[in-house]
């Protein structure tokens, strides 16, 4: 394997001291190396292009966005832009992507150094994550040219997850319907409201704008005193509802107990979290938002944990064929975890939305 990496990195990098490479990470969808070179440090992927069916038009919208953040960060005569952007280091012949021999598709960027990640959140962290992807979502909105492609079509779309959700219902593959009947039945009583986004949309009130789709506070980097260098993983960078940006961050980011966590006594939303981020959030994204837009950011923490119970319900009944599991009831536990936390963010919904409305200066 080491030779075949040497082989790639040489697409791009023309150096004649061998490169030091080592893995980097524990990347769920992509595999990752630090590469050290005489000159500088890079990072090598390799794509998942079984998740990302078409890497050109994924590399396209990642060179697209960090070109466009690089000029913002230059017109505010920003200092380093090197470490508060990602940048793409193309092939020798000029392209974004190098596909080797057996198919699979790599790409090259530069290593930011002296900076670090945080899978653990508390309010202060979570108020410089709302800065930066407020900030990332703002400097985005006037994206030139054609909407980004869709790197994994309807994405966050709730009426095509329900479909799915209904087909694997329907074919109850794994036998598993008459166990989880309960749950069935809460997510039908839910469905209409779940769709709103999409309905609103087709009326014209609500628009898509370019969306990171992945708001985990462990995709911001942030530098040795803990302030934000920028936003990393952009793989699913594409159009969505702001809403949906915000609401992943809220699921993810908020949530008292673990995704699969057994003990449901220890799954709620912490509200401090929810405060943090939504005051950081807004402090940057406000000045372009509509008044349906940040509406709706509460509603949008409902969504996206609704649509993940959704997801991981539907690949239970059909018998476990899309998310990695633990145990034979891993997705069940998954399911439960994440519907306890929906609950949760309902019966907080009216604070949640006094909070957005205050940090909106409304």
């Amino acid at each position: 394997m080491k030779e075949n990496l040497l082989e790639i990195v040489s697409q791009f990098v023309d150096d004649k001291e061998i490169p030091v490479i080592k893995p980097l990470g524990k990347g769920h969808i992509n595999d990752s190396y630090r590469v050290v070179t005489a000159a500088k440090e890079y990072v090598l992927q390799r794509i998942n292009h079984h998740i990302f069916r078409n890497v050109e038009q994924l590399q396209q919208n990642i060179f697209r966005v960090t070109n466009h953040i690089r000029k913002k960060l230059e017109g505010k005569g920003v200092a380093d832009i090197d470490r508060r952007v990602l940048t793409l280091v193309p092939t020798l012949d000029g392209a974004l992507c190098h596909r080797d021999s057996n198919g699979n598709y790599w790409r090259l960027m530069d290593f930011i150094s002296d900076s670090s990640s945080y899978d653990e959140i508390n309010p202060q962290l979570a108020f410089r994550a709302g800065q930066a992807f407020g900030e990332f979502q703002q400097m985005l909105a006037d994206l030139p040219g054609e909407p980004l492609y869709e790197t994994i079509p309807n994405f966050h779309n709730m009426e095509t997850r329900l479909q799915t959700f209904h087909e694997s219902v329907k074919t109850n593959k794994a036998g598993r319907l008459d166990g989880v009947a309960g749950l069935v039945k809460e997510i039908e009583a839910r469905a209409e409201e779940m769709c709103k986004a999409e309905r609103m949309h087709r009326e014209g009130i609500l628009p898509k704008r370019t969306n990171h789709c992945d708001t985990k506070v462990n995709n911001i980097l942030f530098d040795r005193n803990d302030e934000v260098l920028c936003v990393v993983d952009l793989d699913t960078v594409m159009p969505g509802y702001v809403l949906s940006d915000f609401g992943d961050f809220i699921r993810t980011g908020a949530n008292t107990g673990a995704e699969d966590d057994r003990n449901l006594e220890n799954v709620s939303v912490d509200l401090a979290i929810f405060e943090g981020y939504a005051r950081g959030y807004l402090q940057n994204a406000a000045s372009f938002l509509t008044d349906v837009e940040i509406d709706n950011l509460a509603f949008g923490a409902k969504l996206l944990t609704y649509m993940q119970t959704v997801r991981f319900l539907s690949d239970y009944l059909d018998g476990d064929t899309y998310y990695k599991i633990a145990s034979p009831d891993h997705n069940l536990v998954r399911t439960k975890a994440q519907f306890k936390l929906l609950q949760s963010l309902e019966e907080h919904y009216d604070e949640m939305q006094r909070i957005v409305r205050e940090a909106a200066g409304r």
